[in-house]
This record gives C-alpha cells, sequence and structure tokens, in this order.
C-alpha cells in the first residue's frame, strides 16, 4: 500500500499563494521578499518551472541550479532567504492586520526573532524606542488596533519617554515635571478621551522609583522644580561633568620660558607671525590638561591649532586628531599634515557588543587630543570621548560658538566654555588674507547684527557672496534651477560634486524634501541602464548624493554623513554607496536610514565645507530663521555663496538672535565642581 505523499504542496496548501497564474508567481518571487530573487532571476525561474516553481522551492530547491544565470551560491542565498520568509510569514500576516508595513514587519522581526508577536502583543510601545523608524505614533496606533485602551498605564510611561525624546530632538537634555507634564498630557490627548495630569504627576513619581526616569532639584533659574531626565541623559551629563574635572585637576609640568623660545625659532624657520591671541593660545595648550579655542571664520584658528600641534610634536607627544564628521576629519587632516578620524572611529566602534572598544579602562593611545568642530559634539560623542582620554593627556577642543549648537542633545561647547571651569582663548582679529573674502567678511558683518554686503547675480560676479533676489519661494526653486544649469557649470563648478544647497528647512517649495526632488531631475536624470529604484515614495539612482539619517554603528555611517550611490543590485535587494571612499551596502529594509542630499537643512551641513553653497532664504520659513543659522550655512561655503530670497527675510534672519536655550545642567555641573575645588 502506497503511502500519501507528505511533501508541501503550494497549489493544494491554502497558503498564501494558491496560483494558476504564472503572473501571479512571478510577482510574489520578485517582490522582494526573498533576497537574491529580484524581477529578473523570478522570471527565469518561472519560465523554467512554470506551475510547479513554488512547490519545487518548498521540496526541491537544489534544482534552481537548472535555471540559466543562477549558481550554486545564489541557490543557497535563496534556500536561506525562503526558509526565512516561512518564518516570518506569520509574524508579518499579523503585522500587516495592524497597520504595519512589509518594510517595518522585516525589521520587526529581526529585533524579536520568534518572539515578535507575543512582544508587539504584550506592549507595543516598545517598538517606539526598539525599531527606528517606528516611533511612538505608529506604536500607539498598533496599540489600538490590537485593543490595549488610551489610559493604558504602558502608553502613558511610553508617552512620557515619548516626550522626553522629542524634547531631545530640540537639543533638551531633560524638561522641567510642570513643562513634561504639560506636554504629555497635550500629546495623548485623545477627542474621546481626556488625560488627568494628577495621573502623570503620579506616574513621573512612580517611574523615578523604578528608575525608568531620573528627577533632581533645579538650581535657582528652574524656581527649585524638580528636572526629568530620561536615564541616559542624566548619566551622561553628570559622568561628562565629573571626568572634565578630573582631567582639569591633574595639574601640568611645563617650561614656559622653553615654549616661548620654541615659538620664537618656529615663527623664524616658517616666516609666518603669530598675533598676541594666537601666542596665547598655543602657550596655554602646553601649560593646561584642557583648552578650548574658539572664533570665527579668518581669525587664524586652523593656523593656530596646526602650530598647537607642531609644539606637541616638539615635545615628544604622541597626537590623536578627530571631528564629529569625516569631512571635518580631512581638512583637519589636510590641516595640520597628521592623519585625522572622525571621533566614532577615533573611539573604536565595536558592533559585536555595540559599544566604544576606547574607554576609561582603554584610553586612547595619545599624550594629546585635538577635537575641531567641536560646535558639533553632542551630550553622549562628548561623554563618550571624556572617557576614553588619558588623565595624564591634554584635551584641545576648537569650534565656533556662534554657528548652530549641535544637532543633538546638549550643548556641550557652549557649557564647557560658560561654566568657567575651562580655559578659553577667543580669537577676534580677522587676518589680511580671509579680508578679501566677501563670504569672511560678510559672516562676521551677520554675526554682529548687519546686513551683509551682497552683490547681485551676473555673469561674472566680482566677489564670492551674491545674491539673487525674489520674494516668492516659486521664483526660489526657479532661480535655483537657474544658478544650477546656467551661472555654477559658467563659473567653472560643477553641480554634481561642488554645489550643496542648504534650506532652513524639510518643509516648503524651497524646503530639502521638494528640493530634492528638483535637484535630483537636474543633476541626476533618470537614464537608459542607470539603475533605480522607489523606496518609500523616494526614487534613489545610481549617482544620487545621500544623508545617512541615524548613527549605524554596524555600517559605520553617521548621522549627517554624505554619501554616493554607486550600485542598486534588484536581486540582491542592495544599495551600495560611497562614504569617504568607504563602500557600504544597505538591504531595501534598511534605506528609511538614507535619504536624498542634492538639498539638505543647515543644521545638518555642520562640520561640512563646500565649494558653492546655494542658500533660499524665505518668509516661508520665517519660524526657523535666526542669526545662527545663516551665519552657520554661509560659513559653509569656501568659494562661493548665493543668497536666493529677498531683503525681508534675510534682515528677519540676523535680527531675530535665536540663541534657543536648551535645557542642560553641564555648564551648572561644571560650575558647582569649580565651587568645590576653590
Amino acid at each position: 500500500m502506497c503511502k500519501p505523499d507528505k511533501r508541501f504542496s503550494w497549489r493544494e496548501s491554502g497558503g498564501s499563494i494558491q496560483s494558476t497564474d504564472l503572473t501571479g508567481i512571478e510577482k510574489y518571487l520578485g517582490s522582494g521578499l526573498i533576497k537574491g530573487v529580484g524581477p529578473i532571476t523570478a522570471k527565469r525561474i518561472v519560465t523554467h518551472f512554470k506551475l510547479d516553481t513554488l512547490d519545487i522551492i518548498e521540496n526541491d530547491i537544489g534544482r534552481l541550479i537548472e535555471v540559466p544565470g543562477i549558481a550554486k551560491k545564489r541557490v543557497k542565498m535563496i534556500q536561506t532567504a525562503w526558509e526565512t520568509q516561512k518564518a516570518i510569514k506569520d509574524v508579518m500576516l499579523f503585522l500587516q492586520g495592524h497597520g504595519v508595513s512589509t518594510t517595518y514587519a522585516v525589521k520587526i522581526y529581526k529585533q524579536y526573532d520568534n518572539e515578535s508577536i507575543e512582544t508587539v502583543t504584550q506592549n507595543p510601545y516598545r517598538l517606539a524606542t526598539d525599531v527606528y523608524g517606528i516611533g511612538f505614533v505608529t506604536a500607539d496606533a498598533i496599540a489600538r488596533n490590537l485593543g490595549i485602551g488610551p489610559n493604558s498605564e504602558f502608553r502613558y510611561r511610553a508617552g512620557i519617554l515619548h516626550v522626553l525624546s522629542e524634547a531631545a530632538e530640540n537639543g533638551h537634555c531633560f524638561l522641567p515635571q510642570p513643562e513634561l507634564i504639560e506636554k504629555v498630557v497635550s500629546r495623548l490627548a485623545l477627542p474621546d478621551h481626556r488625560i488627568e495630569p494628577e495621573d502623570i504627576l503620579a506616574l513621573t513619581t512612580d517611574m523615578a522609583l523604578d528608575e525608568q526616569l531620573m528627577m533632581q532639584g533645579g538650581p535657582a533659574q528652574f524656581e527649585r522644580q524638580f528636572l526629568c531626565y530620561a536615564p541616559p541623559f542624566f548619566h551622561a551629563e553628570q559622568g561628562l561633568a565629573n571626568r572634565m574635572n578630573r582631567l582639569l585637576s591633574n595639574p601640568t609640568s611645563v617650561e614656559l620660558e622653553r615654549v616661548n623660545r620654541w615659538l620664537d625659532r618656529f615663527t623664524e624657520k616658517t616666516g609666518l607671525q603669530l598675533s598676541e591671541q594666537q601666542r596665547q593660545a598655543v602657550v596655554m595648550a602646553a601649560a593646561h590638561r584642557v583648552l578650548s579655542l574658539t572664533g570665527g571664520p579668518g581669525v587664524g584658528k586652523s593656523f593656530t591649532c596646526r602650530t598647537i600641534v607642531a609644539l606637541w610634536k616638539a615635545m615628544g607627544k604622541t597626537i590623536a586628531l578627530g571631528s564629529p564628521t569625516g569631512r571635518a576629519a580631512q581638512r583637519l587632516s589636510e590641516m595640520t599634515g597628521q592623519e585625522a578620524k572622525t571621533i566614532h572611529r577615533l573611539l573604536e566602534f565595536d558592533p559585536k557588543h555595540m559599544k566604544f572598544k576606547r574607554d576609561s579602562e582603554t584610553p586612547i593611545p595619545a599624550d594629546a587630543v585635538v577635537v575641531d568642530e567641536a560646535s558639533m559634539l553632542d551630550l553622549f560623542l562628548a561623554n563618550s570621548l571624556a572617557k576614553a582620554v588619558s588623565p595624564d593627556a591634554h584635551l584641545l577642543f576648537v569650534g565656533d560658538t556662534d554657528q548652530l549648537p549641535s544637532v543633538g542633545p546638549g550643548a556641550v561647547l557652549h557649557d564647557l566654555i560658560a561654566s568657567g571651569l575651562i580655559p578659553v582663548v577667543r580669537l577676534s582679529g580677522v587676518f589680511r588674507q580671509a579680508q578679501a573674502s566677501a563670504i569672511v567678511s560678510n559672516a562676521h558683518r551677520i554675526n554682529s547684527g548687519q546686513f551683509p554686503k551682497l552683490e547681485p547675480v551676473s555673469n561674472t560676479p566680482r566677489t564670492d557672496c551674491l545674491w539673487f533676489n525674489v520674494a516668492e519661494p516659486e521664483q526660489g526653486v526657479q532661480a535655483i534651477r537657474d544658478l544650477i544649469t546656467h551661472l555654477i557649470p559658467r563659473l567653472g563648478f560643477d553641480p554634481a560634486c561642488d554645489v550643496q544647497v542648504l534650506c532652513p528647512m524639510s518643509r516648503g517649495d524651497v524646503g530639502t524634501r521638494k528640493l530634492n526632488q528638483t535637484l535630483q531631475e537636474l543633476i541626476n536624470p533618470p537614464a537608459i541602464g542607470k539603475a533605480e529604484l522607489v523606496r518609500g515614495g523616494m526614487t534613489l539612482r545610481v549617482g544620487d548624493r545621500i544623508l545617512q539619517l541615524k548613527n549605524d554603528y554596524n555600517r559605520e555611517v553617521f548621522n549627517g554623513d554624505l554619501g554616493v550611490i554607486t550600485a542598486i543590485d534588484v536581486e540582491e535587494q542592495e544599495v551600495s554607496a560611497q562614504f569617504a571612499g568607504r563602500e557600504v551596502i544597505y538591504d531595501y529594509a534598511d534605506l528609511n536610514e538614507i535619504t536624498l542630499a542634492f538639498a539638505t537643512t543647515i543644521h545638518k551641513s555642520q562640520g561640512s565645507e563646500y565649494r558653492v553653497v546655494i542658500l533660499p532664504v524665505f518668509m516661508q520659513h520665517y519660524m526657523m530663521l535666526s542669526r545662527n543659522l545663516i551665519y552657520t550655512g554661509l560659513t559653509r561655503a569656501r568659494e562661493l555663496v548665493v543668497l536666493v530670497g529677498d531683503q525681508k527675510a534675510i534682515g528677519l534672519a540676523i535680527q531675530q538672535v535665536k540663541d534657543q536655550e536648551r535645557y542642560t545642567l553641564l555648564a551648572h555641573r561644571l560650575a558647582n565642581l569649580l565651587a568645590i575645588a576653590v
């Protein structure tokens, strides 16, 4: 008696694909769910096996070797992907039933594996903190689909942390308790559900007891209110203050007479003279454990830094150079003649253990550390750096405090200087060579509240700072098109690699979102043979300039890094890009980490320098316009800047001094340590 065939049959199984339609099978295989099978390979497989395709993949996958163009290596890849796809099928069906896209379903499965359904069912709000791209709003919608009530304690706790996370996006390290409660009540309210402030007040206390929230009494300016931190922010701020204090408490030993004699020989040999301020900075760098060197463009920060590095070398010190971004690190290397790294690479991040290898136990092997573009340092990166600097090392911060503060939380350079604990040299005199640049002179005019001296755009510009005077955003878009198409190439610049458009905001007609579409069509239009794909409403092409949106420690690319797409592989479902000479590969599921970067926000441009900057300034973005915003955008240009907009918007920006004070206690903690030491 014959036994029944127990093999799985897709056409008889009642599974998700029951198709006698070859086109349907082909679309399913080539949909992107199975890595290694793109539309081309799917067509070949279905052409060869026809209606038996899915049964063969399930029961006798080795036969794929029969398909022209499929080698053993690809068969193995398809087999692994097929098994994974089967394993996540139930998870994906469950999540899609609750409004979660395929892309996020894959990311959720990667995070929680076979516990995905259980985790999401028990507490969907975990998604907001565990899975990049799924914020509180999405997690809240999933929770409602699962029947979790609006007064769930899970929801309230997640809402409190979400409000603190939103505050961190605006640079705050904490929120005063009354402000936190007010924002949570507003954020969590629904048309049919009112949140009682007393409930949130009580929950903040409970969360503090559980150490989900850190609370401490505030100084006088906060009227003795409790201040509420997410735990990582509290520990980082406290740790940074203590580490800087310990570093400063370790005295140095140096003969200043020898330093001055060396300086005399150095200037005589190089034929270059140091100003009194610059000379003071060099001497202080030798005499003090920590120094902050600050000043605007053209005041000689680079030359001073180079001289300090030369002195330290003469003293026999080993030196490490770092900067928050790859571009800034490259400039620092060119300036000093010594290798410079991004701070993340200087600290040697270990993806396996998700932490930096360099810390207090294994410090950076250097007697002196230079950090350029220090205004970009956020709280967490600064704390990690401070951990890794040897107690006997020198630490030099170089930056411009008039630029925008860091994209991340905190105002580290500002707070270090404001504390009174860190020695500071402020360079102020603009050197004669720099005075010839309208970019430099206008930066200083803007910084002092004066309207810049701008030359109208013409075919034969006489300065490096131009103005395309248009009143409306729609006209601004056309003006930018004209600049990219005509003037910029005429002046010898390549729009594809020399020009960066910097916007105050991402929204609006002259925001990054719309301008990126316009600029992509101008600079990198579609062409026969040029690979492209559409993901999340965004078209990506080989040759596109892209921006990394989050710190990705596994790929070693970080928030704000710029790259160029070099390949799109629909079979492997991968996008390859070059970042500062390094190849980085993205799975399709991770493409929400990047965006087009023909236009970026001014905030995202910090630490970068471009040959040409186009700067749209319109009243459409009046809420974001400020003096330090325009100042930062202008000073990103090395050879040419073109402001596009009207006089009213530029004037408003210059008059609005938005320091946008951030909630941070770093300066207060440092000042207290100074008072205790005295």
